[in-house]
């Protein structure tokens, strides 16, 4: 199932779900399903997992509704199954005040993990911006997401494009966070 034709959000709901997506692993196995199916065993080699670690994360992610099989064929009597997402994008539930930014962890494991000697650009800036300015920075950021995903080709290397726009705590908040 090409990109095209499939939904374009998906909003995680239950705990399952969200157990689901809260996994490194599984993260990654998504971002293996981005941009085109896959099988359990190309799975695995772009991950770097055992194909049997690979097939059971593939179940919990198919089980929550975030993959599903979008083709099959016969190999030596076997039968191959394609994953893809059931998505172009997932949606996170707000996870509270305090709690964890899986996206946000994630990306910063992922950055971690990349090659040091690997090509990246990585930015943070503090800017005091009205509220018309901040909403519009963070619609012109996700329009610009936006139009690089259209432009993606799956013959390409991955690239991951992470961004934050967020207003943070000031010292009081901390300090009243800390002291409850």
């Amino acid at each position: 199932m090409p990109t095209d034709e499939l939904p374009e959000t998906f909003h995680v709901t239950t705990d399952d779900q969200l157990r689901a997506v809260s996994n490194l692993t599984r993260h990654r196995i998504m971002a293996v399903l981005r941009f085109e199916p896959a099988t359990i065993t190309q799975i695995a080699a772009r991950v770097g997992l055992a194909k049997g670690s690979s097939s059971y994360h593939v179940r919990l992610l198919e089980r929550a509704g975030l993959v599903k099989v979008v083709r099959t064929r016969k190999v030596r009597g076997v039968t191959e199954r394609y994953y893809a997402m059931a998505a172009r994008s997932i949606v996170l539930p707000d996870p509270g005040e305090g709690g964890p930014d899986l996206l946000m962890r994630h990306a910063v494991a992922d950055l971690e993990a990349s090659p040091a000697d690997g090509e990246r650009h990585v930015r943070m800036a503090h800017l005091r911006l009205t509220d018309e300015q901040f909403e519009e920075l963070g619609q012109r950021l996700e329009a610009l997401a936006d139009e690089y995903r259209e432009l993606s080709d799956p013959a390409l290397p991955d690239a991951s494009l992470v961004f934050a726009l967020f207003h943070p705590s000031t010292s009081n908040e901390q300090a009243e966070g800390g002291a409850r």
